[in-house]
């Protein structure tokens, strides 16, 4: 029965399978993949063209605020003017024996010192800035100036001492008498209507110059700074010639 099975399945003809023919193209796409690359390829550029604009022309604009409140964070204390002078000072010492004055020593002293103005910057506020982003205009109030202690430099001053005989504690006392006088001659000096008025304007010109880089940074390069003291009432543009006069 097998063989008569397998004679069976020789005699059975086969059905022959026809393919369809394979048509030559020359490597050549067709027009619908021609236009797939095309568009894939016109994408890619585009991307490329975003990516280095931004990369090398495209600026964001930052917060102008926030980039002038991070300078005065790291500055803390600015710095803003130093008057150097020279104070006089004159002292007179009567030295008594058994109740009568027997020896007067006269010293006079010229001694070189120096004040510094500075601003607290960490006093400062959002609300201290005000920006005008249609005019580009940050106003920036200040707050009061501080003064340090006047430095005497001392060991430069130049001595003047009148008296028949000077003992040693005379000279001790005449010595510390115009320090304390010279030191307090140098904070009322400090306090003169002309120097402070300098020592403002310069503290108005270093805050304009400190926040110039910032406001370029962030993006706004015609940008321009108004700043002023909390006692004026004008503020005033970089361009302007002077600082105004202090309130009185």
């Amino acid at each position: 029965m097998a063989d008569d099975l397998k004679e069976r399945d020789i005699s059975k003809p086969v059905a022959a399978q026809v393919l369809p023919p394979v048509r030559s193209d020359n490597g050549m796409l067709s027009s619908r993949g021609e236009a797939t690359l095309a568009l894939l390829a016109a994408i890619l550029l585009v991307a490329a063209l975003v990516f280095g604009w931004r990369a090398y022309f495209y600026q964001e604009e930052g917060d102008p605020v926030a980039s002038a409140m991070l300078a005065f964070e790291k500055q803390n204390t600015l710095i803003v003017f130093s008057s150097r002078f020279e104070v006089v000072a004159e002292s007179v010492d009567t030295r008594s024996f058994a109740g009568i004055d027997l020896l007067e020593t006269r010293q006079a002293a010229i001694i070189p010192a120096s004040v510094e103005y500075r601003l607290d910057l960490s006093r400062m506020d959002v609300d201290a800035l005000s920006w005008d982003a249609d005019s580009q205009v940050l106003d920036v109030t200040l707050p009061r100036l501080q003064t340090s202690r006047p430095n005497l430099d001392e060991a430069k001053a130049r001595i003047f001492t009148e008296g028949v005989w000077v003992t040693r504690e005379a000279s001790l006392d005449l010595a510390s008498n115009n320090s304390e006088q010279a030191e307090r001659r140098a904070v009322e000096f400090a306090k003169n209507p002309e120097v402070l008025l300098l020592a403002r304007t310069a503290a108005k010109e270093a805050v304009r110059q400190n926040l110039a880089v910032p406001l370029q940074v962030a993006g706004y390069e015609r940008a321009q700074v108004r700043v002023r003291f909390a006692d004026e009432t004008a503020p005033e543009l970089a361009s302007d010639p002077a600082s105004a006069a202090p309130a009185n």
